[in-house]
């Protein structure tokens, strides 16, 4: 199989699993880690998820290029134009719509945390991948390399690379990138906060992993929604985005156990038990007495509730 896709105490491990030919993302490769995508999103017991590639020379090498050899130039031509005026329904440009309608089937953008371990070369849509699906990236000191990949070929590609690359990192950073197409290794990634961390190749599994254990012990409907609120609103303006986030925020407390647990036990100073659970809608509050509604009032006026 193309991906190994393994679930352990509350983590998914996916790894891109064809070495010998780059751990490109073929017909056959899309189609499972799309399913992974899915079944992560879809699992109650998963919190977190860590993605790499098999070996050590690739994480992921980008799409397979190799057109279908039944096709004539002029059929692809014709295609591809097609694709532009007639896209298929399911489809964002150009690619199947998979966990999240708005990305690609295989360029999801999961509610949950996804590490990435970047054993080898991320390159177009393995760098797209990057950019899209995951939140923390770790990269291995020895074998990480990274290259944008398609401006030498005369393209710009029909992933969201070049769009997500401006968005997180600074503009001239991004461009050198765009607009060179040079391959650079995992300090330079660093130096330009395109990842979190390096470390000896020896230890990469090892330190995303104690990053996904240490995520699924916080509160996982607030994990989620953090994530959620980030990705949804980072171009909304300040205010607004503030606002929803005060509604979230309002809801995961009335809503979930966590808000009252995470509470309880600080003030106990214990170890919290996060565990996700939904609150039952119950009665409406009953009107105050005037002298409650008084010392509820001063109260709500100090904020010290």
């Amino acid at each position: 199989m193309p991906v190994d896709y393994v679930k352990r105490n509350g983590v998914a491990y996916i790894s891109l699993n064809n070495p010998a030919k780059a751990n490109i993302l073929d017909k056959q490769m899309s189609d499972e880690i799309s399913a992974c995508w899915t079944d992560l999103w879809e699992d109650p017991d998963i919190r977190c998820a860590i993605v790499t590639g098999a070996g050590d020379k690739h994480f992921c090498g980008g799409h397979n290029l190799a057109p279908k050899p039944h096709l004539t130039d002029e059929d692809r031509e014709y295609l591809r134009t097609k694709r532009v005026f007639w896209p298929l329904s399911g489809t964002v440009n150009g690619q199947r719509t998979g966990v999240d309608g708005r990305m690609g089937d295989h360029y999801p953008r999961v509610w949950k945390p996804v590490i990435a371990a970047v054993n080898g070369w991320a390159a177009g849509a393995g760098f797209y991948m990057l950019l899209a699906s995951t939140d923390i990236r770790i990269a291995s000191a020895e074998h990480a390399r990274f290259k944008f990949a398609l401006l030498t070929q005369g393209w710009l590609g029909h992933g969201p690379g070049a769009t997500l690359l401006t968005r997180q990192i600074r503009h001239a950073d991004a461009m050198k990138i765009l607009l060179t197409d040079e391959p650079f290794g995992a300090d330079e990634a660093l130096r330009i906060g395109l990842i979190n961390e390096v470390v000896p190749h020896g230890q990469l599994m090892e330190r995303a992993e104690r990053l996904a254990r240490h995520i699924t012990t916080l509160p996982p409907v607030a994990v989620r929604m953090m994530k959620e609120f980030v990705i949804r609103y980072a171009d909304v303006p300040v205010d607004q985005a503030w606002q929803v986030q005060t509604l979230m925020n309002s809801l995961l407390i009335q809503a979930t156990t966590d808000g009252e647990e995470g509470r309880a036990a600080f003030n106990a100073k214990r170890p919290p038990n996060f565990d996700g659970a939904l609150r039952r809608r119950g009665p409406a509050w009953e009107e105050p007495s005037e002298a409650d509604a008084a010392r509820l009032d001063e109260a709500y006026r100090s904020g010290e509730f």
